[in-house]
């Protein structure tokens, strides 16, 4: 799977009628409706806002899309097709048209939707997507420099430390390493979320 390391953006007009795209990195539909917030406030004077998302959730994949009033199947079906197309999660493409007096049909709209995301997908910087894992660990003082390195290693992301009679690390962790980075350090004194 991939996801978006930086958003892409494209516009294109077809047949009086422009659409603008933008791709970005969604981790949440709470990341998805902040975006589609934005773009709508970028946009106010759009005639559509039709987007596509497919997200990993604590509980499974989700994926939706919406055709913001155009007829059925035209709009938000073309944008997830790129989107699986790309195999792509935690991601959202949202494509604004501004309607110019030309009816497309179903084939146009679908090419115009699809196509324009394309656009954006294309110029966005796509990585390889690396499923992460929440951990908590409490250390001795002297154990946090050999394990604040070890995780820099292992591509680790470290989220708080709290200082107290021990050090308390938050971090996000590559799923595939973080128990070897637990055992290695901790024993049996940690807690992953």
């Amino acid at each position: 799977m991939k996801k978006i390391l930086a958003s892409g953006q494209a516009e294109q007009t077809i047949t009086k009628s422009r659409f603008v795209a933008a791709a970005e990195y969604c981790d949440s539909e709470h990341a998805v409706a902040m975006m589609l917030r934005r773009l709508a406030a970028q946009h106010p004077h759009a005639s559509h806002l039709a987007f596509a998302y497919k997200i990993r959730a604590p509980e499974g994949i989700l994926q939706r899309f919406h055709d913001a009033g155009e007829p059925s199947g035209t709009a938000g079906k073309p944008i997830m097709q790129y989107l699986e197309g790309h195999d792509l999660i935690n991601a959202c493409v949202a494509v604004v048209r501004y309607y110019g007096g030309i009816n497309l049909g179903t084939g146009g709209l679908a090419r115009a939707y699809g196509g324009t995301a394309k656009l954006a997908l294309e110029v966005a910087t796509l990585g390889d997507f690396v499923e992460m894992r929440r951990i908590e660990v409490a250390l001795d003082y002297a154990q946090l420099d050999r394990f604040l390195r070890d995780a820099e290693k292992l591509h680790a992301e470290i989220l708080g430390k709290d200082f107290g009679e021990r050090v308390t690390i938050t971090a996000s962790v590559p799923a595939d390493v973080a128990q070897e980075l637990l055992d290695r350090h901790c024993g049996n004194q940690t807690r992953s979320q």
